[in-house]
């Protein structure tokens, strides 16, 4: 397709969004400085990625020149670095398309990830711990930061339950392919006769709710401070620090232990419950949209089978876009990149031939 007309646009959009900024009174309203620098800035990393599109476009095609001239040393290099110029050019290519699409503004934003041992008992507590060092460590990778908001240990060692907070740059837009359940078939520990045992978790990837998106009314609220249970020490089972709220129009309710103090508990609590309200708010928004808007990866279906992680062959296989890995340990260490590079390439065309872009 033809880039360069949009291309323009989007440099016209450029001009208009920094003659709003050199105004004296734009930083008067911190809503608004806030929303005209995100755009500034994707339009910005926008014309970045064609800049370098277009030269790498441009040194393929005299690569492909010099291939057949008569220079033979010449020609054996240009001829050699083809390949590695043609997977830029269609990486750059893939990025320019997505960020010429309608960007829902969620995508830039933090995330909160929210994750479950499901069935399997002990094995899968210890398969939730697993899951969430997995996405410690490639949070860590990307420069990520990961803030506690909640968690219920198992007594083996792993997790009933965590939820965090991940925060960085467009982490919901890389996150949000993880929402589903997650499963995992290995022997356990304490199998003795080496029998394979299969375990599921649920992660819910959702994006940080912020206070314009969600209305908390108070009426709507009923928040209680409980004693805290659980592992932890004595302090942890002798305050009342932990808080439970409830939201009692969808009986939604959130309960926070995690830290000392009630207040940031509370706070905590309350992150966690405008995030699932604005989960439920686009569940239902999106539940207009035609039956092929909904299929869509990334969809975040917590009933779906999403990926399985099987120890005995070594092997990862995400089921919605049929990609198997045989490298489990380095998944497990944080090196999930190349699933979601998949699966964003596959929304990616889906979305891009809804939009007629394809």
């Amino acid at each position: 397709m033809e880039f360069e007309p949009l291309i323009d646009k989007r440099r016209d959009r450029v001009k208009e969004l920094e003659h709003e900024m050199s105004q004296e009174e734009f930083y008067s309203d911190t809503k608004k400085v806030a929303e005209v620098s995100r755009e500034y800035n994707q339009n910005k990393k926008l014309l970045e990625e064609w800049e370098k599109f277009s030269n790498a476009r441009r040194q393929l095609s005299d690569n492909h020149e010099l291939s057949k001239g008569s220079d033979e040393e010449m020609a054996a290099l240009a001829l050699e670095e083809i390949p590695e110029l043609e997977n830029l050019c269609e990486k750059l290519e893939l990025e320019i398309q997505y960020s010429l699409l309608p960007r829902d503004i969620t995508e830039d934003r933090d995330a909160i990830v929210e994750i479950r041992a499901g069935t399997g008992g002990d094995e899968a507590s210890l398969f939730a711990g697993d899951l969430f060092k997995m996405y410690q460590r490639y949070s860590e990778l990307r420069g990520w930061k990961i803030e506690p908001l909640e968690s219920s240990p198992s007594e083996v060692g792993g997790f009933k339950e965590v939820t965090i907070k991940v925060k960085g740059d467009e982490v919901f837009r890389i996150l949000k392919y993880e929402s589903g359940v997650h499963r995992v078939q290995r022997v356990p520990d304490t199998e003795t006769q080496g029998r394979i045992h299969t375990s599921t978790a649920t992660v819910a990837v959702m994006p940080e709710a912020e206070d314009v998106d969600v209305e908390l009314k108070p009426d709507e609220l009923n928040i209680q401070a409980t004693r805290s249970g659980g592992p932890g020490g004595q302090h942890v089972n002798t305050t009342d620090s932990c808080i439970q709220v409830t939201h009692i129009p969808t009986g939604i309710m959130v309960r926070c232990q995690d830290g000392r103090s009630q207040t940031k508990n509370k706070e905590k609590a309350l992150t966690i419950l405008r995030s699932k309200l604005l989960e439920a708010k686009q569940r239902e928004e999106a539940a207009k949209y035609s039956e092929k808007r909904r299929n869509l990866i990334g969809s975040g279906g917590r009933e779906e089978k999403i990926r399985t992680y099987n120890f005995p062959q070594n092997r990862v296989t995400d089921h919605r876009i049929g990609l198997t890995l045989h490298n489990l340990e380095g998944v497990l260490a944080g090196q999930i990149e190349e699933l979601v590079e998949g699966l964003q390439a596959s929304e990616m065309a889906e979305r891009l031939e809804e939009a007629g872009l394809k």
